[in-house]
């Protein structure tokens, strides 16, 4: 941001853009574990299933099967935890739908309470950033539960099903743990270092650099979150304080990027894949206060839920608003599945109304595209329920495969494996599926739009002003620090990392308001100051930590010193 140029804000036309929207990007760097993992978690309920000719439950199962998609990110004493949550919330919704779709046939009725449902899930997901892929699974099944037939003396078997499957989903997501124990924090690190090599690429001055600091700290704070969620004693806490020192030395090559060796912070990245030691990056100056800053990280009592919740009413009330007027506009048109139109107008929020346009772009091409693709294996897979099944599963890891190279890519395969799934109960005329899957897809994609332009959000202007408070606030409490000869052991290099946390912070607030509709001016020149600014007294706090005496040695290491 240093060379910006403060704007009032951007044109409606440009947030709307299409270029790009249907790109391909690298794929994500485990996309095989998401993939892999969801085979191995459908495969085998689905299977005993049809060995028992009863198929048609498969649902049930796929409700628990299907969590195994979630946190392949997290290290795994927080995936564990994530997983057993995510478990529970889809047999939370799962469990309203039945005893929903028990007392009542009333189609109106059963949108509303979808869509009601769609809005909790998208808020509570977003409020734990429980990670992709998000509400979207989580509102398929529940919207799909709640036009199942049912009686009250069922629901408690098929939650059973669903729990059951749910318990080996849990221990599919946790299986890697045997193989590379400390996977996840590794790799976060790695991601952490190379994102900084990028940036120090740039000398901080070269074509590129602020997107590439921007990265450089998301990168480098999402290191952080992931360490901070290992355990504070036993093996994982010394793998833990191992790689810390490594993310230690990212953040100080974002600080001081003129003065780092980019190929050796890659050379480290490479060196953490596999199960090989950890590299020993050598002390960095200060590093023990370092630590002693992360300790007391540590000890900070994390935002309290409802907290985090108030700022998502607005994408709440879109998400609850365009899920009814799918649902409804499904209804009229006399289509006989709205919840395929409900999970469209679901899958569309994002953290903006450009990001919303994107997804609902990719969305369609994707959708059209998976129809066709349906209509080209619909024949073999009619051939047989197991054949059936077999495309399931092999659609669900090209899904998984593919949809981190573009959402739209991905959604060619999820299509025809929901329209395969309708199928497990018995036959459907294709055509049928075809016709009303199209017709969904584009009233859910429309309404769900709409819906979006209609509900703005306009908290999100004040929060940059908020976002832009915090950095400055954050910067004078790290400039007081650097005024004080020799500060509390600790706290400078905690308050460095709170400022850099606060600027990561103000980045992505601005961002997603920039490509809100209708919003207020974003105060840009604010934002300059507030970025250029921080980053100089990042930059401060690196120097001085270089050219402080060694606590364990009384010597003074000068700055050249602080290169990785």
């Amino acid at each position: 941001m240093s060379s910006a140029t403060p704007t009032s804000g951007t044109s409606s036309g440009r947030r709307l853009s299409l270029t790009g929207v249907l790109r391909l990007r690298r794929p994500s760097e485990i996309w095989f574990k998401p993939a892999l993992s969801s085979v191995a978690a459908v495969a085998p309920p689905n299977l005993i299933l049809l060995a028992l000719g009863r198929l048609d439950l498969a649902m049930y199962t796929m409700a628990g099967s299907l969590c195994a998609l979630y946190a392949h990110n997290r290290p795994y004493a927080a995936r564990a935890r994530t997983l057993a949550r995510v478990v529970l919330g889809m047999l939370g919704g799962v469990a309203v739908a039945l005893v929903t779709a028990s007392l009542t046939r009333n189609a109106v009725v059963l949108v509303t309470v979808g869509a009601l449902l769609a809005a909790a899930q998208k808020a509570l997901c977003d409020a734990t950033r429980v990670g992709p892929p998000g509400n979207v699974v989580l509102t398929f099944i529940s919207s799909a539960a709640l036009f199942a037939p049912q009686t009250l003396g069922q629901v408690p078997s098929h939650l059973a099903l669903g729990a059951a499957a749910g318990a080996w989903a849990w221990l599919v997501g946790m299986a890697p743990a045997l193989v590379r124990p400390h996977g996840p924090e590794r790799r976060a690190t790695a991601q952490a270092l190379n994102a900084a090599a990028a940036y120090a690429d740039t000398r901080g001055t070269g074509d590129g650099h602020p997107a590439a600091r921007a990265a450089g700290y998301a990168a480098v704070q999402a290191a952080w979150q992931t360490l901070l969620s290992l355990p504070a004693t036993g093996t994982r806490a010394t793998t833990r304080h191992a790689l810390e020192r490594l993310v230690v030395r990212a953040e100080v090559a974002l600080a001081a990027p003129a003065d780092t060796d980019p190929e050796r912070l890659r050379a480290w990245a490479r060196a953490l894949r596999g199960t090989g030691r950890i590299p020993r990056a050598g002390d960095t100056p200060g590093a023990t206060d370092e630590l002693l800053g992360v300790d007391a990280e540590l000890a900070a009592r994390p935002t309290p839920l409802w907290r985090r919740l108030g700022p998502l009413a607005p994408i709440a009330a879109r998400t609850a608003l365009g899920c009814a007027l799918a649902g409804y506009a499904s209804l009229a048109l006399g289509i006989g599945r709205p919840y395929w139109a409900l999970v469209t107008a679901a899958a569309l929020y994002q953290a903006n109304m450009a990001l919303t346009w994107s997804r609902a772009v990719q969305r369609v091409v994707g959708n059209v595209a998976g129809v066709l693709l349906f209509a080209a294996i619909a024949p073999l897979a009619h051939l047989g329920q197991a054949l059936l099944v077999l495309f399931c599963l092999a659609l669900n890891f090209g899904a998984e495969a593919l949809i981190t190279r573009n959402y739209w890519l991905g959604s060619v395969c999820v299509t025809p494996m929901a329209l395969l799934i309708t199928e497990f109960a018995g036959y459907q005329a294709p055509g049928e599926l075809i016709t009303e899957r199209v017709a969904d897809t584009l009233v859910g994609a429309l309404a769900g739009f709409l819906a979006a332009v209609a509900v703005t959000n306009r908290r999100a202007g004040s929060r940059v002003g908020q976002a832009v408070t915090a950095a400055d606030r954050a910067r004078e409490h790290a400039a007081r620090l650097l005024a004080e000869p020799d500060p509390a052991p600790g706290a400078l290099e905690a308050a460095r990392r709170q400022l850099a946390a606060a600027l990561a912070d103000l980045r992505a607030t601005v961002d997603a308001a920039a490509g809100e509709w209708w919003g207020r001016a974003l105060p840009q020149e604010r934002v300059v100051l507030a970025e250029q600014s921080g980053h100089r007294t990042l930059a401060a706090t690196v120097r001085r930590q270089a050219a402080r005496p060694d606590r364990d040695t009384g010597t003074s290491t000068r700055t050249e010193d602080v290169r990785p």
